[in-house]
């Protein structure tokens, strides 16, 4: 069984968002492969828990797998139409 690293911290800026990793690397992702984080408030944005599984936006009911953002994988719940 194989363990992804854990995120430490969280940043944003006007595109994208940057995860630190406790293996050293950070992540920088863009902020339109997550719409919901995209047009939440930088309050929201704020708002994240971390844990072993990853990060997690109560509020704008979001939840992204660090193992998901090393795979390269975007907002997972969008339908093939919606992502056309």
């Amino acid at each position: 069984m194989t363990f992804s690293p854990e995120p430490l911290a969280v940043r944003f800026d006007a595109d994208s968002f940057w995860v630190d990793l406790d293996d050293g690397r950070t992540l920088g992702v863009p902020l339109a492969w997550f719409p919901r984080l995209l047009h939440a408030t930088p309050e929201q944005r704020a708002a994240v828990s971390l844990s072993r599984a990853g990060l997690h936006w109560d509020e704008i009911d979001e939840d992204i797998s660090v193992a998901g953002l090393l795979a390269g994988k975007g907002d997972q719940t969008r339908t093939a139409k919606a992502a056309a």
